[in-house]
Formats: C-alpha cells, structure tokens, sequence
C-alpha cells in the first residue's frame, strides 16, 4: 500500500469513528432532553437545600428557562458518553501501538476517566454542600439568596471541571515517571512546593472563597502523595523491553 493509499485509509478510519462519537452524542442529548427540567432541580439541590424558607432560585433573561436546562441536560449527555467516545478514540489509536504501549495507556485512559468523574462526584456531594451552606448563612442581614439559574450552571461547570483537572494529577504523575522525565526522588524532595503550589491553583482554579480553595488544594495533595506512590511501581520507558 502506498503513501497515499495508507494516509486516505486512516482519514476515513477517522472520519468513521468521529461519525460514530457524535451519533453516541446525540442519542445521549435526546435521551436526557426529556429530563432537562428535572436534572437542574438536582444539579441545584445543594444550593436549594440551604436557601432560606420562601427563597428561591430566579430567572434574568427571557430564554434561560428554556436553554440552561437544556445545557444540563447536554452535559449530562457528554459525561455519560464519554466511556464510548473514549473507547471509539482508543480503537482508532490501538492498532499502531506496541504492545507494552497498549498495556499502558489502556489502563491510563479508564483511571483517568474515572478519576475526572471521581473529582465531579467530589465536588457535588462534598464541597457543594458545605460552600453553599457557608454563602447562603454568611449573607448580610436583609439580602436575600436568590441565584440567577445561569450563574449557578457556570459556577458549577467551572468547578466540575476545577476538580476533574485536579484529580488527574496521579496520571500526569505517572506519566513523568513512565517516561522518564522526573524521578521519585525529585518528586519527593518537591513535595513543599507541591503543597504550596496546590493552594495556589485552588486559588486560581475555584471561586474566591477560603473554603471551596481549601477543599481543592487538600484533595489536590493527597492525589499527589498517591500519583508518587502508585508511580514506584511504574517502568521507565527507557528500563522497558520495546516488543510488540
């Protein structure tokens, strides 16, 4: 097979596989469109549950009603696709790796998958309850919480993916090993500055509250400490028998 042959082989092998990764969009976002309205009122149960009697959420532009669910209910659909995109990317990919690299990013793919959806379930469940509950009692006398509804989904959004990021931090630990880039050593002696630096992205990455930066920034050093544990256990590249 020729150049040109085996390059419009792969752009159509490619074209199939995004072909398919969108489909699986789609039929996710039309499931769950039926169920915009009731996935808000969970993904604002946090909120909603530490509002004052006779609050509420509220609506400032004529469409929000109408879109901000629908967004919920996208992003629902993006989340729980994600499995099949990534499995459609890993078909595509696999075929021209070795095997040890198979063997290697394989596992890597789902452990990251998990451990970004591991950091949305963390910020829901953990830190949503206790920051809003802080917000909403630490209110000035006579303000009343009421939240515009697309403000509280770019909050949220922001912080899902603030914690997603940050629980990826074992992976980009192992792949510096894996490759040869850092050694343990090195990442033991930094671990003061990767204390430091972890308050320092919850201060970048989240709102500006001491609360919601200090649950970052913890969680943000122990995935550390994990990443470097996990990472003994990790090969070098350059130690490891390149056969396919």
């Amino acid at each position: 097979m020729s150049v040109t042959e085996n390059l419009i082989s792969h752009l159509l092998e490619l074209r199939h596989r995004l072909l398919k990764i969108v489909l699986g969009l789609v039929v996710s976002v039309i499931a769950f469109l039926p169920f915009s309205n009731e996935l808000y009122t969970w993904l604002a149960q946090p909120l909603l549950n530490h509002m004052p009697i006779g609050t509420h959420m509220i609506a400032t532009a004529v469409t929000t009603p109408f879109l901000v669910p629908m967004k919920v209910s996208t992003l629902v659909a993006i989340v729980v696709s994600l499995p099949y995109t990534l499995y459609q990317a890993w078909a595509f990919i696999a075929p021209g790796l070795y095997l040890h690299e198979r063997r290697f990013i394989g596992p890597l793919i789902i452990a990251s998958t998990l451990l970004f959806i591991a950091g949305m379930a963390f910020s829901y469940f953990a830190v949503f309850p206790v920051l809003f509950g802080f917000i909403t009692s630490s209110a000035p006398k006579g303000v009343a919480v009421m939240t515009d509804i697309g403000s509280y989904l770019d909050f949220v959004t922001t912080m899902f993916v603030s914690f997603g990021l940050a629980f990826e931090v074992p992976i980009i630990v192992i792949i510096l090993v894996k490759f040869n880039i850092v050694r343990i050593e090195v990442l033991k002696a930094a671990r003061p500055y990767m204390i430091v630096g972890a308050f320092i992205v919850g201060a970048i990455l989240t709102p500006p509250d001491v609360i919601s930066q200090i649950m970052l920034a913890v969680p943000l050093w122990l995935l550390y400490e994990f990443g470097v544990f996990v990472a003994k256990f990790v090969i070098p590249n350059g130690d490891e028998a390149n056969t396919n």
